[in-house]
């Protein structure tokens, strides 16, 4: 079969896809290990056997609605090649508004900074991309994740971030940090979305949280002030609908300067506050 005639008919399969044709060709450039612009002069070239065969075992997994990111392998974020796995949320636009507002937030100078829950590492490798006079720290619970993250930094070369295995701060002793950041589980359990497009193929442990969605934030803000410099800052990224209650979970555990910012199609996304001189949680 030729390109352009596999192209065509990988296309009428995804239709279900919001982006059939880009969907297939990435497809098509993974099994072959051809430039998009190579398929596309060289559309009449003849697709083997073997090759076929692994295309058509991808376009069903896609037609299934598995994510284009875990069928590669790979997704960028922050400019910066990730590697992903189903072990791990795959990372998303909205959560660059998290890595701006940290970089707007963070001191000058030399400082520390902790990611907790940080899955394939995106959010804690684009702070250590951008500031290479902070050391970046992840924090993550499932052994798994934590390697992905690691691999990711020795393969971009970030030498400034770390990660670690932990469930939330239980692995930490005395450290203090100028920022903690999070994007945690904040999806109720209840919710209609998680049976469908991408959530379903990724693990419900980073998506889902008692309390409405709730619980895992409370936790963390609960106990950031004990890892917060004075003036620290505490960044969490959250559901659209969730900004309110957040905002009163860190208004009540004492952080100053609390405020939303919005994602890209203005929806709530990220709440942050300030840690008091003399507030310890």
């Amino acid at each position: 079969m030729q390109i352009r005639n596999w192209l065509r008919a990988a296309i009428a399969q995804l239709s279900e896809s919001e982006s059939p044709k880009r969907d297939a060709e990435i497809l098509l450039g993974l099994v072959t290990g051809k430039s998009r612009a190579w398929l596309i002069g060289f559309d009449d070239h003849e697709l083997d056997a073997a090759t076929l065969k692994r295309l058509d075992a991808l376009l069903v997994r896609r037609a299934a609605g598995e994510p284009i990111a875990y069928l590669t392998g790979e997704r960028e974020f922050w400019s910066l090649s990730l590697c992903v796995t189903p072990d791990t949320l795959i990372p998303r636009p909205d959560s660059e508004v998290l890595v701006e507002q940290a970089l707007a937030h963070l001191p000058g100078g030399p400082c520390s900074v902790l990611d907790l829950g940080t899955g394939s590492g995106a959010i804690a490798l684009a702070l250590a991309s951008e500031r290479a006079d902070c050391r970046v720290l992840g924090v993550d619970r499932i052994p798994a994740a934590v390697a992905l993250a690691q691999h990711n930094a020795a393969r971009l070369g970030l030498a400034n971030a770390t990660f670690m295995q932990g469930d939330w701060f239980s692995a930490l002793n005395q450290q203090r940090f100028a920022m903690i950041v999070s994007n945690p589980p904040y999806i109720d359990a209840a919710d209609e979305h998680l049976a469908q497009g991408d959530v379903r193929f990724e693990p419900a442990s980073a998506l889902v949280a008692g309390d409405s969605g709730l619980a895992d934030i409370k936790i963390i803000a609960a106990q950031a002030g004990r890892y917060l410099v004075n003036q620290g800052w505490l960044l969490l990224e959250h559901g659209w609908q969730q900004g309110e209650d957040i905002r009163q979970i860190l208004a009540d555990k004492g952080f100053c300067q609390i405020s939303t910012r919005q994602d890209y199609g203005g929806n709530d996304r990220v709440t942050f506050g300030q840690k008091t001189a003399d507030r310890e949680r």
